[in-house]
């Protein structure tokens, strides 16, 4: 069964662009435990929302979990992991985050709960939300 994530990059370091012109990029520097616990339950398959952080603080785009958890290449030490994800399609409208906050059925959403969280569960109910929010059901 398909899980969901939201996984988070400052679009100034790493963008959507970038995401999509490598196709495939491991998703490395996460130095937080909760975040590393969520890389850590990844599976193959598994849907993520790509948001820009900082700079636009919108989702984007979706990306799927091509390789599982492995340790981090970036990590100088630590028990950190990453995994492999895939560019699949841009949000043909970007979900702000100030829509997020403003929709009622996205109130316990981990992005507005744990903002600072960079890897974070998405449930399928808020998955379809926020898809329908950025035009994928139209």
């Amino acid at each position: 069964m398909t899980q969901y994530w939201l996984i988070k990059s400052e679009p100034d370091a790493f963008s959507w662009a970038e995401q999509v012109a490598r196709g495939v990029e491991p998703w490395t520097g996460v130095r937080n435990h909760l975040a590393k616990k969520n890389l850590a339950s990844m599976k193959l398959g598994d849907a993520c929302f790509f948001y820009h952080s900082n700079v636009g603080k919108e989702i984007v785009g979706i990306c799927a979990v091509v390789r599982e958890a492995y340790p981090d290449p970036s990590a100088e030490g630590g028990p950190w992991v990453c995994v492999d994800v895939r560019a699949v399609k841009p949000m043909p409208r970007p979900v702000t985050l100030a829509a997020i906050k403003a929709e009622p059925r996205l109130t316990e959403l981990a992005l507005v709960r744990q903002s600072r969280l960079s890897v974070s569960p998405v449930t399928p109910a808020e998955w379809a939300v926020i898809c329908e929010m950025g035009g994928l059901n139209d």
